[in-house]
């Protein structure tokens, strides 16, 4: 293990700034396919806190989100 890995106590990396994996289509819902954010979540990412965004990323990734090939 390298001591950069160990001093983070085995934790993640950190998560990318956005949950985005170009596989955009909200077509049958307001919800996109590819990331699992709203229509609403997408289009204030950029203004949300980090709250509000860990609250999407927890909501997202419980739901099964990202997904790259859908």
């Amino acid at each position: 293990m390298s001591d950069q890995h160990a001093d983070m106590g085995g934790a993640l990396p950190p998560r990318p700034d956005t949950p985005c994996v170009a596989v955009c289509s909200t077509t049958f819902d307001e919800v996109c396919r590819g990331c699992g954010r709203t229509v609403a979540e997408v289009a204030n990412w950029v203004s949300m806190n980090a709250d509000e965004k860990e609250r999407v990323w927890v909501r997202i990734l419980a739901q099964g989100y990202p997904r790259r090939n859908t």
